[in-house]
């Protein structure tokens, strides 16, 4: 097939240089030359900007004369908390692919699928159009709290008419500034958010110096309103300076009425303040279309900015809860300005803050929008949002926001407190609320419906046409002659499914129009006892045919429902092995256990007949079994060969065991043995399919001690050390954590024609039998030297000799190669197979034809 003779990812990994690797994340909006920002610029400033936003100056009095010192490190290690749990799952998704432009909707929608990914979506984008209005709201009251006409204190210019219309036309030229900046592209964007973060720092730094710098002073704070329009007699603060006295006054809670709304404070509206400043983590996740490395820039640089901002919100608490008495911070939430070296800066600083969320807030929901926009999930409600500029910029999703955000502006909104003055909501109608969403979820699914109609509802959606490669799973179909023989392939395959599909199918010889009734039916309640003694989750799928081949056939064309058919095959290997009989020997299946059963039911030793004896008669012949595997190949399905899995120990098998102490090697060998020269230039389509189910097998809990271990055959013209450097970047890119190995192909591999070899040349007979035999020897072998071997190669295993004990192979994975064209030759390749595999312990012999692997996200 052109599929396995390509590599998926146009990885060559012997025999040919200069193959580039794709770039990461290709795609976003303009394509690679649209990727200039980096970590720090794209991902830390932003971030940083967008967690501080206005909160940092205004509100660490509010939090710490509130709730206090105590309650105020509590309040924030709990949203920390929250915000590590987000920010590591932003990890996972970002790191597990190439992430494009979108952000967070791309990374969910790409995760989770379309409609999840939509819906989520749709919230993040109008989350940021609105989160950019109350953040130049919030600017507008900030600049005429001190510049407007009817600015109280002191300190006021009252320069600037105030009133619902005035507000309006300031908030819109702020919004024609932010506007501007985000449409003229990211670099720009970048560039103003570098400027107003050293703004910020310089105000930070400028705070923290005069909490040292500043001595004791008192601050006079703005008289609170009373009753019937009075106003209270004139407050006081003090700025002690550094004072055990103060801070100890300031550790417990004190909470008392908002002077900016008369709201009584507790710790939950405490929180809520505190927790919307900590926000914002999104910000750089938002960028992910105009950064260079989006999957190592928004991990980085995302926890980065939250542990920087974590240090400056501890840092403020502290010196606040030292140097100021709760009169000062609870009656003047600015108290920042009063106690500068110079208060002007805490203003810039205050209004670098607000304009940098805002900004972050636009450009961040344009990027959401023109991801939503191009996957077409609105239609053409979104098209204008696709139109983008040569570089990649999407200012026609930046025009859309900018008409939300733009009727935003006349709503009734404070910056800070306006949500505690909404008479219509409540703690109890909000309780109702969620209690109605929640309500439809929380029936029983039995209860007045039949279980079924979820499930075809589901089975319906699996629809075929929609599969994609990161999607992908094992759908097995283990075929079993009698399982008292086979319950350690039973169970190994059990453990290789990776919660995909798992059928035990078996074939009955006979013709249903020679006999009175189906003898398939009344076996049925003995299979799903046995899968239920074996603790394996599997269906069971029986079929009566003329021969096992023809069976093999039907069961693999009609096994499943939609979508969750099987796409594997799996067998147990042709040799002449004598069958053994696990139902003696298993703890499962002993007569203790059987004895335990309800009902009186027939033990399962009593259902199946006792295996084959040695030297008698089969139910399928070499030529059949070959031919099967091909039928398997020819219906685009993969097949998996296990020879001597007998031979594993049991708690290799088990369910939720966490291996033995002595560690034990996986060994892969994901290149074609049998094809030595030339051919194995590039790990193909099932070279990668060798190395998913090794990774797959690999995060089972019985496994998890196993190292994983890649070898790579090299010919006497192959240069050391170059294929297993690209190795170890594609074993990067595709998140597989393996130890790889070069190994010297032997002198009989390294002769000959120095011509690139057909991959049928030994297996089609092309080659004589004396010299394809040789061949099988000879990577036998090979195989058999490296296992028992730590890395390097250095013999230390517990038959080396040497006195040490060391790590064994416990299971190995070989390359199987495609069977001949002529079925005449299929006796000849099985016996290739035996010689191949032959004393190599438990081996599964592994071809695949579909592609399991993807780097994009």
């Amino acid at each position: 097939m052109a599929s396995e003779n390509s590599p998926l990812l146009a990885y060559r990994l012997l025999g040919e240089e200069g193959i580039a690797f794709p770039a990461n994340g290709a795609g976003g909006p303009g394509g690679t030359s649209a990727r200039k920002l980096s970590t720090f610029l794209g991902v830390v400033v932003p971030t940083v900007l967008s967690m501080f936003s206005i909160v940092v100056f205004l509100r660490i009095g509010f939090v710490v004369g509130h709730a206090g010192l105590l309650q105020a490190l509590a309040m924030l290690l709990v949203a920390y908390f929250i915000l590590a749990l987000t920010v590591l799952s932003v990890c996972a998704i970002a790191t597990n692919g190439a992430v494009r432009g979108g952000g967070a909707y791309f990374m969910i929608s790409r995760t989770l699928g379309p409609e999840v990914g939509g819906s989520i979506g749709l919230m993040f984008y109008l989350a940021n159009v609105c989160g950019c209005a109350v953040s130049l709201l919030g600017l507008v009251e900030a600049v005429l709290d001190v510049f407007g006409a009817d600015a109280t204190g002191s300190s006021g210019l009252r320069v600037l008419p105030q009133g619902y219309g005035w507000n309006l036309l300031y908030g819109s030229l702020l919004l024609g500034l932010v506007g501007g900046v985000c449409t003229l592209g990211a670099g720009l964007y970048a560039r103003a958010s570098f400027l107003t973060f050293l703004l910020v720092s310089g105000s930070l730094a400028s705070v923290l110096v005069s909490f040292v710098a500043v001595g004791p002073r008192v601050v006079p704070v703005t008289p609170r309103p009373g009753p019937n329009g009075s106003s209270l007699p004139p407050q006081v603060g003090h700025f002690t300076g550094f004072n055990t006295s103060t801070l100890k006054a300031n550790l417990g809670a004190g909470y008392a009425k908002d002077y900016t709304t008369g709201t009584m404070m507790t710790f939950a509206s405490v929180f809520a303040v505190l927790f919307n400043g900590c926000t914002g983590i999104m910000a750089g996740a938002n960028m992910s279309g105009e950064l260079k490395d989006p999957s190592r820039a928004i991990p980085l640089g995302t926890i980065v900015a939250v542990a920087y901002t974590f240090f400056i919100y501890i840092l403020l608490f502290f010196l606040s809860s030292f140097t100021c008495d709760r009169t000062l911070l609870q009656e003047d939430y600015g108290f920042f300005r009063a106690i500068s070296l110079w208060p002007p800066l805490v203003l810039i600083g205050i209004y670098a803050t607000a304009l940098s969320a805002s900004m972050s807030s636009l450009i961040g929901a344009s990027r959401i929008l023109h991801a939503l926009a191009q996957d077409d999930l609105f239609g053409l409600i979104l098209a204008p949002a696709k139109v983008v500029s040569r570089g990649g910029n999407p200012w026609g999703a930046v025009l859309y926001s900018w008409g939300l955000v733009q009727p935003l502006g006349p709503c009734p909104a404070g910056a800070l407190g306006w949500e505690t003055e909404h008479t219509g909501c409540s703690g109890h109608r909000l309780l109702f609320g969620g209690l109605c969403c929640g309500g439809p979820v929380l029936p029983e699914p039995g209860v007045g419906l039949s279980p079924q109609l979820p499930v075809r509802k589901y089975l319906l959606r699996l629809d075929v046409r929609k599969e994609h490669v990161k999607f992908w799973r094992p759908q097995l179909l283990l075929l079993v002659g009698n399982p008292r023989g086979a319950l350690p392939l039973l169970r190994l395959a059990n453990q290789l499914k990776k919660g995909g599909l798992y059928v035990l199918g078996h074939v009955t010889l006979g013709d249903l129009d020679c006999l009175p009734s189906d003898p398939v039916q009344p076996q049925y309640g003995a299979w799903l006892s046995l899968v239920d003694r074996a603790q394996v989750k599997a269906f069971v799928d029986l079929t009566l045919s003329p021969s096992v081949r023809q069976g093999a056939q039907h069961l693999l064309r009609i096994s499943g429902l939609g979508g969750m058919k099987p796409n594997t095959l799996v067998l147990g290997f042709y040799d002449d092995a004598a069958p053994q009989d696990h139902f003696l020997t298993d703890p499962a299946f002993s007569e203790s256990a059987e004895g335990n059963q309800e009902g009186g039911s027939p033990a399962l030793s009593t259902l199946f007949p006792p295996p084959r004896a040695p030297g008698s008669p089969r139910a399928l012949s070499p030529q059949d079994y070959v031919a099967t595997v091909a039928d398997a190949l020819k219906m685009n399905k993969n097949v998996v060969l296990a020879r001597a899995c007998g031979a594993l120990p049991p708690e290799r098998l088990s369910r939720g065991s966490g291996g033995t102490s002595l560690p034990h090697h996986v060994d892969v060998w994901p290149l074609n043995l049998l094809r030595p020269r030339g051919g194995p230039g590039y790990v193909d389509v099932c070279g990668l399919f060798l190395l998913q189910m090794a990774t797959i097998l690999g995060m089972v809990p019985a496994w998890h001690s196993a190292r994983l271990r890649i070898f790579l055959c090299l010919g006497p013209r192959e240069a050391p050390g170059a294929a297993e450097g690209r190795l170890r970047a594609l074993l990067s890119q595709l998140r597989i954590r393996a130890e790889v190995q070069e190994v010297v192909w032997g002198d009989g591999a390294g002769s000959g024609e120095p011509e690139e070899e057909e991959e049928g040349d030994f297996v089609n007979g092309r080659r004589g039998d004396a010299e394809a035999e040789a061949l099988a020897c000879s990577a036998n072998a090979l195989v058999r030297a490296q296992q028992g071997r730590g890395r390097g190669g250095v013999p230390g295993g517990p038959e080396s000799g040497d006195g040490r004990e060391g790590p064994t192979t416990a299971l190995t994975f070989l390359y199987l190669p495609r069977p001949p064209a002529d079925p005449a030759r299929y006796p000849r390749y099985l016996a290739l197979l035996e010689i191949l595999s032959r004393d190599l312990g438990p081996t599964l012999l592994i071809h695949g034809v579909t592609p399991v692997t993807c780097t994009d996200l």
